[in-house]
């Protein structure tokens, strides 16, 4: 697992390091998929349900699951990147949201408060909690900043299978009352919307979630495991910090 999620770390890196106006999603698709061989990887999003690429490029309104094409990247976008990669018999799973051009103010605040929500969902990991000590922390955090948090998608359990249990909500629900436990690993990636929280119609290529209200999300994911004393955070690169 370690192993996977620094390597889902690197790739989302080169990936972050290519975004710039004028960039097309599937050139970034590219420069994804080649990272993952090039470690003796594979794509886990690539036909998976029938996805056709190996990155998830979520830009703007879009909250999750863009599919790359040949559209460029314009001055003040904002692109969520999304890589998973399955490698040794596990999946590293990772994503970040990145600033194209210039952008707003409003865009640049709503992208940090998105980050920070992400740090304080993990800094509530540790054995006994529940699962739902992480939505109420991501929650309080986001609605302070005057944000919305995304109810229709949550983290998940990872390891040798992509998504299993347990969900982990990114909103406090008084049901997510699962007990964490040592040697747990799973996906802390909350969506943030600069207007209000609910899904749109999913576009007709089956998989581009957008906001209802057409208004920006960004995203950030890690994976983590439990540790008998709190959390390892797998997808960060040896000495990288918060």
């Amino acid at each position: 697992m370690r192993a996977a999620g620094r390597a889902a770390r690197e790739v989302l890196l080169e990936v972050g390091a290519a975004v710039r106006v004028g960039v097309t999603t599937d050139e970034l698709d590219r420069i994804c998929h080649e990272g993952y061989i090039a470690r003796g990887g594979y794509p886990s999003t690539l036909d998976y349900k029938g996805y056709p690429k190996s990155l998830c490029t979520s830009v703007n309104e879009v909250i999750c699951h863009g599919i790359p094409d040949d559209r460029e990247l314009q001055d003040g976008d904002l692109v969520n990147c999304d890589v998973t990669i399955y490698l040794h018999g596990v999946h590293g799973d990772c994503s970040a949201t990145f600033l194209v051009g210039d952008v707003d103010d409003i865009g640049r605040h709503l992208v940090q408060a998105t980050y920070e929500s992400m740090w304080k969902g993990i800094d509530t990991v540790r054995p006994g909690g529940r699962i739902n000590d992480i939505g109420r922390a991501i929650q309080e955090h986001a609605e302070g900043n005057g944000f919305s948090v995304v109810r229709s998608f949550v983290g998940h359990g990872v390891g040798e299978t992509f998504h299993t249990a347990p969900s982990v909500p990114h909103f406090y629900d008084p049901h997510a009352d699962t007990v964490i436990e040592s040697g747990m690993t799973f996906t802390i990636e909350p969506m943030i919307n600069e207007g209000g929280s609910e899904l749109g119609r999913i576009w007709p290529d089956g998989w581009t979630a957008p906001t209802r209200d057409g208004s920006r999300s960004a995203q950030f994911e890690h994976s983590l495991l439990v540790t008998p004393t709190g959390v390892e955070v797998l997808t960060l690169l040896p000495g990288e910090t918060r």
